[in-house]
């Protein structure tokens, strides 16, 4: 990571710019600050301040001078690919944890875990890049709580390992039981697997904008496709995601082109469009899709399309009772596609389909 931030070629000219003005930092290494936060500060000398932007002292100026005029360093753009838009609400975050702090930190590491713990949902390149400007350690992101506060501390039998996504688009949902899921790379479990080739083209594709050479940023975005993985905005910020396929386990959904297809996609996007959802993942089915038990809002999803009778039970791939007993319920009481008397299985319809040549999975 590190070769990866030397290489780093500067903030987001393109669009937003001129949010806010950057200022040329005057602090200098060896102070730091003094007395609580809002009293006259005094400085002194701090055998720990090192480095070529002064270590604690200099952060805790930045702090101070961007509480009074909302800018930002202007080398900091050297080491982040964001947006200075993103960067002013990075600042207000490390601002508001150490007005909060208590003591406030004063050696490097106790500095660096502060600025880790308010810049928890931004990606790691650039959580190691402003620490890097501020010539600060990188604390170790195992015990981060950051994308674990769903997960049990231990996982039940069969599941192999837990996503928590980032909100699922509505267009991004395909039927009543899969959907496509994008998880933020700044995840611990992702961020030590994200291939080098990855991280460069997002750097080529920051330098591209600056020069403006769109042709360059749309096949670089369609190369990271590729890979699996796309850069999405959320409220401002660009987040570098994880592409994930999933399939929802136990269950079985009407086609789209099936009677009740469409009502069941459209109670799917109700329960988890625009939000973020927490799978526990089985293993993967024969056309790469993860399966897995969908939570979202502290709500079983399966459980909800069961309940209201727009999905069957998959009764081959699932033996939970209360899979079972759920569809009863919504048969018994006419419910979604059970309201007709007859309603035909997704499984026979498909065989039916592979029967006459026509793909389907």
């Amino acid at each position: 990571m590190g070769n990866i931030l030397r290489c780093l070629t500067g903030g987001d000219n393109h669009g937003d710019d001129h949010y806010r003005p950057h200022y040329h930092p005057t602090s200098e290494p060896g102070i730091i600050l003094q007395g609580g936060w809002g009293s006259p500060p005094r400085f002194q000398p701090d055998h720990h301040q090192l480095g070529p932007h002064g270590g604690v002292a200099s952060l805790v100026q930045d702090l101070l001078n961007f509480e009074s005029t909302s800018m930002v360093p202007e080398a900091l753009r050297n080491n982040v690919t964001s947006s200075k838009k993103a960067q002013v609400k990075w600042y207000r975050n490390i601002l508001e944890a150490y007005k909060n702090s208590s003591p406030p930190p004063k050696t490097p590491a106790e500095a660096a875990r502060l600025v880790a713990a308010a810049l928890s949902r931004i990606q790691r390149a650039n959580l190691e890049g402003i620490l890097a400007f501020y010539n600060l350690p990188i604390p170790s992101f195992s015990s981060a709580s950051t994308s674990s506060d769903h997960q049990p501390s231990s996982l039940p039998e069969g599941i192999q390992f837990v996503l928590n996504t980032l909100p699922v688009h509505n267009k991004c949902i395909g039927d009543g039981d899969g959907f496509t899921a994008y998880v933020d790379t700044a995840d611990p479990r992702e961020s030590a697997n994200v291939p080098l080739e990855v991280h460069e083209m997002v750097i080529e594709r920051t330098q591209a904008r600056i020069d403006k050479d769109y042709q360059t940023v749309d096949a670089l975005l369609r190369s990271l496709n590729e890979a699996g993985y796309k850069i999405i905005t959320i409220l401002g910020e660009e987040i570098l995601a994880k592409k994930y396929r999933i399939r929802m386990r136990g269950i079985d959904a009407p086609e789209l082109k099936m009677a009740s297809g469409k009502e069941s996609r459209n109670a799917l996007v109700k329960l988890i469009g625009g939000k973020r959802v927490t799978i526990y993942v089985y293993g993967q089915d024969q056309f790469g899709r993860y399966v897995g038990d969908i939570y979202c809002d502290n709500v079983f999803i399966q459980e909800q399309m069961l309940k209201s009778g727009h999905v069957w039970h998959f009764k081959t791939y699932d033996k939970r009772p209360e899979f079972a007993q759920w569809e009863r319920e919504a048969r018994a009481a006419h419910r979604g596609l059970f309201a007709s008397e007859n309603p035909e299985k997704p499984w026979d319809w498909r065989r039916d389909q592979r029967n006459a040549n026509i793909p389907v999975y």
